[in-house]
């Protein structure tokens, strides 16, 4: 297990360590200090299990039937998450290993130039996440809006959400998880997830759910892609909070544990609740008219903290890249996904996931070999920003990393087409990384 190695030793620079506030909203590069870290295995806990739960993951299980069976659809829900969260909390032991963010921990593989690449593509796929988590939230709030009060303002509660997300992304992730999940966020939405699940089982015989056969249509290992998917997408930001974390064993259990329980919760009631009301009405339009609005209104509102977490890591991979100040990008950013979500319809959503996993897969199955297996979590976290440093390599690119990144993206992209049904994540992850190890080995990390 990742949490059980001693820590990383650091080479801080002279002067570079910074309170919590500074280094989050200033300098996405410098290394957080143990003595400025916030969050115990308590706070990891809360903060992952919130951004597993939302309306867009049971949207996400929705899409596992009728092609599955429900009791398939749960089989391949455990497997997927089980495989991602070990990936995700994995890549936030590196976070609190070495204080830094996930896109600054590309550099010692991928080299100081070449970790330029992912990060760029990051800042795209996470304003996608965010402008999707608002698109989300927007639609339901108008769904609750016209049946409780006749009236519907779609382009109102964009704005609303837009908004919302963007201030708590410009606070930043302490103030947070601290101010509002641990003192009573997450007591809501235990109780709204509860709820919804009495309803379910209130309203509809499990056993008869459970009876039905799948349609066909997509593979078990197609299906278990997709519910990976969904922590996956989280693999280049969870150091972005991770890095506030006073432990690594204490980080890797509370990020998995409550990663898992929410993704399993969530992702099996949307393909429950899909399946009971036979794809005649919309997700939300089915759980209101089920008696659960309240409970819907409780996880709407929860939902903001995922789109806060996107616009947020958006912004530090932007900072990482510009040195830029994070919160003035934050609230770019956030503009920047409000309007998207005016315009942009939710369509390709299945589409937008596997891709996602495509490209991040591969590409953390070699930040994670490098870190584990290549360094044994030990860092130079000096040579981060030095230009001629260790992490320099040919000109500032990493060629054996970003070799293996590549070759690991084709395994993925030829698995998926060849062979559906096989999965192509943990062999795309796992083909990126014994590559990588290897190259080190013959070549040499420059």
């Amino acid at each position: 297990m990742p949490c059980g190695a001693g820590p990383a030793r650091l080479s801080d620079k002279p002067g570079e360590k910074t309170s919590v506030q500074e280094a989050a909203a200033y300098d996405p590069l410098v290394p957080i200090s143990r003595e400025g870290r916030a969050f115990a295995g308590g706070d990891a806990f809360a903060l992952w299990f919130s951004l597993g739960v939302g309306l867009l993951v049971l949207q996400a299980g929705a899409l596992l039937v009728p092609a599955l069976s429900l009791s398939a659809a749960f089989a391949a829900i455990v497997c997927g998450t089980a495989i991602g969260v070990t990936l995700l909390a994995s890549a936030g032991v590196v976070g609190a290993d070495t204080g830094l963010s996930s896109m600054a921990a590309l550099r010692p593989a991928l080299g100081i130039r070449g970790a330029s690449l992912p990060t760029v593509l990051n800042v795209v796929q996470l304003v996608g996440w965010g402008s999707f988590e608002i698109i989300v939230m927007s639609d339901a709030a108008d769904t609750l809006a016209s049946r409780v009060v006749g009236v519907s303002a779609p382009m109102v509660w964009t704005v609303l959400f837009g908004a919302l997300a963007t201030l708590l992304a410009a606070g930043g992730p302490v103030s947070f998880v601290r101010r509002f999940l641990r003192a009573w966020g997450l007591y809501l939405i235990l109780a709204a997830a509860a709820w919804l699940t009495y309803a379910l089982l209130a309203n509809h015989d499990l056993s008869e759910l459970l009876s039905r056969p799948g349609t066909g249509g997509m593979g078990f290992g197609a299906a278990v892609d997709l519910a990976a998917a969904m922590p996956l997408s989280w693999l280049p930001l969870i150091a972005d909070y991770t890095r506030f974390g006073r432990s690594a064993g204490g980080t890797f259990r509370g990020a998995a544990l409550g990663y898992f329980v929410a993704n399993v919760w969530f992702y099996g009631l949307g393909a429950t609740w899909a399946l009971a009301s036979g794809g005649e009405a919309s997700l939300a339009t089915t759980l209101a008219s089920a008696g659960a609005g309240l409970a819907l209104l409780l996880i709407l509102l929860d939902e903001t903290d995922n789109a806060f977490a996107d616009i947020h890591s958006a912004a530090v991979s932007g900072g990482a890249l510009t040195r830029a100040p994070v919160r003035p990008l934050a609230i770019g950013v956030g503009v920047v996904c409000t309007l998207i979500a005016l315009f942009l319809p939710l369509g390709q959503y299945e589409s937008f996931l596997l891709l996602i996993g495509s490209v991040f897969a591969p590409l953390f199955g070699v930040a994670l070999a490098d870190h584990f297996i290549v360094r044994k979590r030990r860092i130079e976290a000096a040579e981060i920003d030095r230009r001629g440093g260790a992490y320099w390599y040919a000109g500032g690119f990493g060629l054996a990393g970003l070799g293996a990144w590549v070759a690991g993206i084709a395994v993925y992209q030829a698995i998926s087409n060849l062979a559906p049904d096989l999965g192509a994540t943990i062999p795309s992850l796992l083909a990126a990384g014994v590559i990588y190890v290897a190259a080190t080995r013959l070549i040499g990390r420059r």
